[in-house]
C-alpha cells in the first residue's frame, strides 16, 4: 500500500544520530534530540517509553499541569510503544530511537532493519485483534511517513505530535 494514500510519506535520504541540542536546519529553530541505541534486548518497548518519559519530564511536559497536557504526554508515549513494537514485529527489530522537541512538534524517530512498508490496515477493523499500530500513529499524529537509507537496508518511521499548548 502506498503510505502517501494512508496519511503517511516516504521520502529518500539519509538519517543521522544527533545528540544534545541543535538548530533545526529548516527553520534555523533550536531543536532537543534525545537518542536511545536499541538492538537485541528484552523490553525494548518499555525501555523506550522510559526514556520517552525522562525526555518529556525534561522538557517539562511531565508533570503535567492540565488534563490536556497530560493527554498529550500519553499520546507521545503511545505512539513510541506502536512505532518500537511495529519495528519489532515487522522489521527485524529496532536500531534507534530518536526524539527531538521543536517549538510546536515533537518528532519521534524509530530506525530499523526491515523493508517493509508500514501502512494501517484497511478497512480499520477496531474489533479485530491486532493490526491497529499505524491506525493509532495515523490517528494521534499531525504526520508520519518513512525515510529510507539510500544504499543501505532498513528505514526510519517518523512521527509528528503537537506540543503542549
Amino acid at each position: 500500500m502506498d503510505t502517501a494514500a494512508a496519511g503517511g510519506r516516504e521520502a529518500e535520504g539519509s538519517v543521522h544520530p544527533v545528540a544534545g541540542a541543535a538548530a533545526d536546519a529548516a527553520t534555523g529553530a533550536d531543536v532537543d534530540v534525545r537518542t536511545l541505541a536499541l538492538g537485541a534486548t528484552s523490553g525494548t518497548v518499555p525501555l523506550a517509553r522510559d526514556f520517552t518519559r525522562s525526555a518529556l519530564y525534561d522538557w517539562g511536559w511531565l508533570p503535567a499541569s492540565t488534563a490536556d497536557a497530560r493527554a498529550a504526554a500519553e499520546d507521545v508515549l503511545l505512539v513510541v510503544s506502536e512505532l518500537v513494537t511495529n519495528a519489532c514485529l515487522h522489521a527485524e527489530g529496532p536500531e534507534l530511537l530518536r526524539v527531538l522537541r521543536r517549538a510546536k512538534v515533537l518528532r519521534l524517530e524509530v530506525a530499523d532493519r526491515g523493508a517493509g512498508q508500514p501502512a494501517p490496515r484497511t478497512p480499520h477493523r477496531s474489533g479485530r485483534p491486532g493490526g491497529h499500530g499505524m491506525f493509532i500513529v495515523q490517528r494521534l499524529c499531525l504526520d508520519w511517513g518513512i525515510e529510507r537509507r539510500p544504499g543501505a537496508p532498513g528505514k526510519t518511521v517518523w512521527a509528528e505530535l503537537a506540543a503542549p499548548a
